[in-house]
């Protein structure tokens, strides 16, 4: 199924939020937001946030599109400070101007406590919301699931997104850690933890990256 424009949820930052310039896109990072399942609501709080931090898609749990900005336009979604450039032996870009952010509504990484899992929050999370990777990610073996819905949504998003600005949709494995490829700027789709160490967004989700690999 091809993405319907039409049905992307606008929920349109001010703009003093983010960067009105265009700007040539070659990289798609994948985050996710560390909170609830309301994308609407995370919109609302980039609304309320200095620094023009944001990112121009966020994708609910039932899988709903909110735009906040064209993704011609730009923000601060990766946060990025010298030494990570430094470190991989990369000359700085200004990654976030050539990138597209999405934002995918998932709390992360979970706790089990007594036969139950907690968020970062406290919040119990359903047993069916769970997924358990073979070997632990981040400090991390349980994770609250992306939902069917997300996962296609965040497909025919990506699909639209790579045709539009001709990104390659090639999935590499490297992704879920730093990635040169990432830093010097080279065209593909990343997560954020291909930019940054002390982020877990996305996490390996198995059934994501079945996604990834179908594209």
């Amino acid at each position: 199924m091809e993405l319907d424009i039409t049905k992307i949820v606008q929920s349109r930052l001010s703009k003093d939020q983010y960067i009105d310039e265009l700007t040539d896109k070659k990289q798609i990072y994948l985050h996710h937001t560390a909170g609830g399942p309301d994308a609407v609501a995370v919109a609302r709080y980039f609304n309320k946030q200095v620094g023009k931090v944001a990112t121009a898609f966020i994708i609910g749990n039932r899988g709903t599109i909110v735009q906040c900005f064209s993704s011609k336009n730009w923000a601060y979604h990766l946060g990025l400070k010298q030494e990570v450039f430094e470190e991989a032996g990369v000359s700085y870009k200004s990654l976030d101007k050539i990138s597209i952010g999405i934002e995918i509504c998932n709390y992360g990484p979970l706790t089990k406590r007594n036969g139950y899992y907690y968020n970062y929050v406290g919040g119990k999370v359903d047993y069916t919301e769970i997924t358990i990777l073979d070997k632990k990610y981040k400090g991390h073996i349980y994770w609250q699931s992306y939902t069917d819905a997300q996962i296609e949504s965040t497909r025919q998003l990506l699909v639209y997104l790579c045709d539009t600005y001709n990104i390659p949709r090639t999935y590499f494995a490297t992704i879920f850690d730093i990635d040169k490829r990432a830093l010097r700027g080279e065209s593909g789709i990343f997560t954020h933890n291909s930019v940054r160490k002390d982020k877990s967004d996305i996490y390996p989700c198995p059934r994501m990256i079945t996604m990834l690999e179908s594209l």
